[in-house]
């Protein structure tokens, strides 16, 4: 049987518009996905977060977690969340959602393989007369 127009202009079956009703209780639409995410207490540090961390924040998905990282890679330290702009697919009707959700703070330092300058010990004068 094919679908006509005919048929979308009959009026639906009490049966049907039961049928309708029941599914749309059993599975509504926020369950298909369309869930949004509990956005991050505190902002996340563009410089120093995780991809998961990243995916915290309304609007970043694995994919561009995944780009705003290797960004910083190759490009070193965010100087403002307006940076993201650089990054294909986001633009700035995207990006509006996201700048109380990020923050960019100083990189994390990196561990020195040199210990630090030892400063020379105190030598005491000592005088010659008893």
């Amino acid at each position: 049987m094919h679908y006509t127009a005919e048929m979308a202009s009959r009026p639906l079956s009490a049966g049907t518009c039961l049928s309708i009703l029941i599914l749309g209780l059993l599975f509504p639409a926020c369950s298909f996905g369309t869930t949004k995410k509990k956005p991050p207490e505190n902002p996340v540090n563009l410089n120093t977060a995780t991809s998961e961390q990243l995916q915290q924040v309304p609007g970043i998905g694995p994919a561009t977690a995944g780009k705003i990282v290797q960004m910083r890679k190759t490009y070193g330290p965010f100087r403002s969340v307006d940076d993201l702009l650089a990054i294909r697919g986001l633009g700035a009707k995207r990006l509006e959602k996201m700048p109380k959700y990020l923050t960019v703070g100083k990189p994390a330092a990196s561990k020195s393989t040199t210990p630090p300058a030892k400063s020379p010990p105190a030598v005491e004068k000592r005088s010659d007369n008893p």
